[in-house]
């Protein structure tokens, strides 16, 4: 895997928008179901629906969203679509996140600890 260039330092406004735009795209929740049933392996919209309980056109949606934005990728075989992850740097930035949460948390639990229980 190439290294990544830094991002230049203060961010140009063009970029800042593609920045907010990229998190507005994984801001909704069924958008994360998605991608992480995805990283399984390909699905069709009907084996997605099944696995994030919602409904087609739910599921259809939210697709197209994260297909505009170039996470997903769409392949037709027969009279079916098949999803799968097109960009899995998508999955750095959720380990980034997830990490960041799990420090708040120890961090957190480590403050109730210190305070004898004392809600």
């Amino acid at each position: 895997m190439p290294e990544q260039t830094p991002a230049p330092h203060p961010l140009p406004d063009p970029l800042v928008d593609l920045i907010a735009g990229r998190f507005r795209v994984l801001a909704e929740p069924m958008r994360i179901k998605l991608l992480d049933r995805l990283r399984d392996g390909e699905a069709t919209v009907a084996e997605l629906q099944e696995a994030v309980g919602a409904s087609q056109q739910n599921v259809s949606k939210h697709l197209g969203v994260l297909l505009n934005a170039g996470m997903v990728s769409r392949t037709k075989r027969g009279t079916s679509a098949v999803y799968a992850i097109a960009d899995h740097g998508v999955f750095e930035l959720c380990e980034q996140v997830c990490g960041g949460l799990r420090r708040q948390i120890v961090e957190l639990d480590a403050m109730l600890q210190g305070q004898g229980g004392v809600a």
